[in-house]
Protein backbone atom coordinates (compact mmCIF):
# COMPACT_ATOMS: atom_id res chain seq x y z
CA UNK A 1 0.00 0.00 0.00
CA UNK A 2 1.47 3.06 -1.04
CA UNK A 3 0.66 6.69 1.52
CA UNK A 4 -1.22 7.89 -1.29
CA UNK A 5 -3.52 5.62 -1.94
CA UNK A 6 -4.47 3.68 1.71
CA UNK A 7 -6.75 1.25 -0.28
CA UNK A 8 -10.12 1.05 -0.25
CA UNK A 9 -12.07 2.27 3.22
CA UNK A 10 -15.84 1.59 3.32
CA UNK A 11 -18.42 1.28 6.61
CA UNK A 12 -20.57 -1.48 7.55
CA UNK A 13 -23.32 -1.22 11.01
CA UNK A 14 -21.04 -2.70 13.77
CA UNK A 15 -22.64 -5.44 15.27
CA UNK A 16 -22.51 -5.31 18.94
CA UNK A 17 -21.99 -8.94 20.14
CA UNK A 18 -20.14 -10.11 16.67
CA UNK A 19 -17.47 -7.26 17.12
CA UNK A 20 -16.99 -6.94 20.69
CA UNK A 21 -14.04 -9.20 20.73
CA UNK A 22 -12.57 -7.51 18.04
CA UNK A 23 -13.47 -3.88 19.45
CA UNK A 24 -12.34 -5.14 22.98
CA UNK A 25 -8.74 -5.54 21.83
CA UNK A 26 -8.71 -2.11 20.21
CA UNK A 27 -10.12 0.20 22.79
CA UNK A 28 -8.20 -1.68 25.53
CA UNK A 29 -4.64 -0.68 23.15
CA UNK A 30 -2.49 1.33 24.63
CA UNK A 31 -2.37 3.47 21.76
CA UNK A 32 -6.23 3.84 22.56
CA UNK A 33 -5.51 5.55 26.13
CA UNK A 34 -7.78 8.70 24.94
CA UNK A 35 -10.53 6.51 24.24
CA UNK A 36 -10.66 5.77 28.17
CA UNK A 37 -11.85 2.13 28.06
CA UNK A 38 -8.26 0.43 28.84
CA UNK A 39 -9.60 -1.42 32.01
CA UNK A 40 -12.58 -2.59 30.36
CA UNK A 41 -14.03 -6.31 29.94
CA UNK A 42 -15.62 -7.83 27.00
CA UNK A 43 -18.93 -7.85 28.52
CA UNK A 44 -18.27 -4.07 29.36
CA UNK A 45 -17.53 -3.05 25.38
CA UNK A 46 -20.35 -5.03 24.41
CA UNK A 47 -23.00 -3.79 26.81
CA UNK A 48 -21.19 -0.18 25.80
CA UNK A 49 -22.08 -1.06 22.05
CA UNK A 50 -25.15 -2.47 22.89
CA UNK A 51 -26.27 0.93 24.67
CA UNK A 52 -25.25 2.68 21.28
CA UNK A 53 -27.29 0.47 18.77
CA UNK A 54 -30.78 0.88 20.74
CA UNK A 55 -29.97 4.72 20.83
CA UNK A 56 -31.78 6.80 18.73
CA UNK A 57 -29.33 9.39 18.97
CA UNK A 58 -25.72 7.23 18.31
CA UNK A 59 -24.76 4.90 16.26
CA UNK A 60 -21.73 3.04 15.27
CA UNK A 61 -20.33 1.71 12.08
CA UNK A 62 -16.98 -0.55 11.49
CA UNK A 63 -14.71 0.94 9.54
CA UNK A 64 -13.16 -1.58 6.88
CA UNK A 65 -9.88 -1.67 5.12
CA UNK A 66 -10.07 -3.61 1.79
CA UNK A 67 -12.58 -5.45 3.40
CA UNK A 68 -10.78 -5.87 7.02
CA UNK A 69 -11.78 -4.29 10.50
CA UNK A 70 -9.79 -1.29 10.58
CA UNK A 71 -11.13 1.69 12.54
CA UNK A 72 -14.86 2.30 14.62
CA UNK A 73 -16.86 5.81 14.13
CA UNK A 74 -19.25 6.84 16.11
CA UNK A 75 -22.01 9.28 15.63
CA UNK A 76 -24.09 10.96 17.71
CA UNK A 77 -26.80 14.24 17.85
CA UNK A 78 -25.04 16.21 19.77
CA UNK A 79 -28.65 18.15 20.86
CA UNK A 80 -29.24 15.09 22.91
CA UNK A 81 -25.82 13.19 23.77
CA UNK A 82 -22.07 14.03 24.75
CA UNK A 83 -22.65 17.52 24.57
CA UNK A 84 -25.81 18.99 26.32
CA UNK A 85 -25.69 22.17 27.92
CA UNK A 86 -21.96 22.52 26.91
CA UNK A 87 -22.40 24.69 23.70
CA UNK A 88 -25.19 25.69 22.04
CA UNK A 89 -25.89 22.93 19.09
CA UNK A 90 -27.40 24.23 15.83
CA UNK A 91 -29.64 22.15 13.45
CA UNK A 92 -27.33 20.04 11.14
CA UNK A 93 -24.80 19.26 13.85
CA UNK A 94 -23.64 15.83 13.88
CA UNK A 95 -21.43 14.31 16.63
CA UNK A 96 -18.49 12.48 15.58
CA UNK A 97 -15.43 10.18 17.48
CA UNK A 98 -13.41 7.64 15.42
CA UNK A 99 -10.79 4.86 16.43
CA UNK A 100 -8.36 3.51 14.33
CA UNK A 101 -7.24 -0.24 15.03
CA UNK A 102 -3.97 -0.58 16.64
CA UNK A 103 -1.19 -1.63 13.64
CA UNK A 104 1.92 -3.66 14.40
CA UNK A 105 3.51 -1.64 11.47
CA UNK A 106 1.84 1.83 10.98
CA UNK A 107 0.90 3.49 7.87
CA UNK A 108 1.88 6.74 7.08
CA UNK A 109 -1.21 8.51 6.15
CA UNK A 110 -3.70 5.70 6.88
CA UNK A 111 -5.12 7.52 10.13
CA UNK A 112 -5.68 10.90 7.82
CA UNK A 113 -7.22 8.74 5.10
CA UNK A 114 -9.40 7.59 7.70
CA UNK A 115 -10.47 10.74 9.44
CA UNK A 116 -11.55 12.27 5.84
CA UNK A 117 -13.15 8.92 4.93
CA UNK A 118 -15.36 9.81 8.38
CA UNK A 119 -15.86 12.83 7.04
CA UNK A 120 -17.30 12.09 3.55
CA UNK A 121 -19.55 9.51 5.46
CA UNK A 122 -20.91 12.25 7.86
CA UNK A 123 -21.28 14.26 5.09
CA UNK A 124 -22.70 12.50 2.73
CA UNK A 125 -25.92 13.10 4.51
CA UNK A 126 -27.27 16.22 3.46
CA UNK A 127 -28.78 16.90 6.52
CA UNK A 128 -25.26 17.31 8.33
CA UNK A 129 -24.29 20.82 8.21
CA UNK A 130 -21.68 20.91 11.04
CA UNK A 131 -19.68 18.07 12.55
CA UNK A 132 -18.40 18.71 16.68
CA UNK A 133 -15.77 16.68 17.97
CA UNK A 134 -14.75 17.02 21.51
CA UNK A 135 -11.39 15.39 22.04
CA UNK A 136 -9.57 15.95 24.99
CA UNK A 137 -7.27 18.30 25.38
CA UNK A 138 -4.16 16.62 25.53
CA UNK A 139 -4.70 14.58 22.14
CA UNK A 140 -2.30 16.78 20.25
CA UNK A 141 -2.34 14.11 17.16
CA UNK A 142 -6.08 13.95 17.10
CA UNK A 143 -5.84 17.66 17.01
CA UNK A 144 -3.35 17.71 14.23
CA UNK A 145 -5.80 15.62 12.11
CA UNK A 146 -8.66 17.54 12.90
CA UNK A 147 -7.07 20.36 11.73
CA UNK A 148 -6.44 18.87 8.49
CA UNK A 149 -9.71 17.99 7.58
CA UNK A 150 -10.77 21.66 8.17
CA UNK A 151 -11.91 21.36 12.02
CA UNK A 152 -11.51 24.55 13.99
CA UNK A 153 -11.25 24.63 17.72
CA UNK A 154 -13.57 26.86 19.56
CA UNK A 155 -13.36 26.72 23.14
CA UNK A 156 -11.92 24.01 26.23
CA UNK A 157 -15.24 22.93 27.17
CA UNK A 158 -15.73 20.70 30.77
CA UNK A 159 -16.47 17.04 30.68
CA UNK A 160 -17.31 14.92 33.59
CA UNK A 161 -14.33 12.40 32.04
CA UNK A 162 -12.30 14.84 30.48
CA UNK A 163 -11.27 18.67 29.30
CA UNK A 164 -12.31 18.64 26.04
CA UNK A 165 -11.38 21.20 22.64
CA UNK A 166 -14.89 21.91 21.37
CA UNK A 167 -14.28 22.07 17.54
CA UNK A 168 -16.56 22.45 14.30
CA UNK A 169 -15.92 21.57 10.76
CA UNK A 170 -18.73 23.06 8.02
CA UNK A 171 -19.18 21.40 4.99
CA UNK A 172 -17.39 24.09 2.95
CA UNK A 173 -14.15 24.07 5.61
CA UNK A 174 -14.09 20.44 5.14
CA UNK A 175 -14.13 20.51 1.39
CA UNK A 176 -11.60 23.13 1.58
CA UNK A 177 -9.35 21.74 3.28
CA UNK A 178 -9.32 18.08 1.38
CA UNK A 179 -9.18 19.98 -1.71
CA UNK A 180 -5.32 21.74 -0.53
Amino acid sequence: MSTTTPGTLAFRPLDPLEDAELLHGWVTHPKAAFWMMQEARLEDVERAYMEIAADEHRDALLGLHDGEPAFLMERYDPAHRELVGLYEPRPGDVGMHFLVAPAETPVHGFTRAVITAVMRRLFDDPATARVVVEPDMHNTAVHALNAAVGFVPEREILKPEKTALLSFCTRAQFERAVAA
